[in-house]
């Protein structure tokens, strides 16, 4: 797993994160994009509207054994 995977994931179990909080966190502009990945290799991440309805947020609720 490459470093910006594993970068998103220590973000994503801090709580709900915005593309902007992947930027700046995780050096990423591609929060979606990631979590696609991590998706398909077994996490399950939630995501939600956010509030002004232009972005989601995502977080992390169970991790691959």
């Amino acid at each position: 797993m490459n470093t910006q995977r594993q970068d998103i994931i220590k973000v994503l179990k801090t709580g709900w994160i915005t593309p902007l909080d992947a930027l700046k966190r995780a050096g990423t502009m591609k929060l979606a994009t990631r979590v696609g990945e991590l998706r398909q290799q077994g996490y399950v991440i939630l995501d939600r509207w956010h509030e002004s309805k232009k972005f989601k947020e995502y977080k992390l609720i169970k991790g691959v054994k």
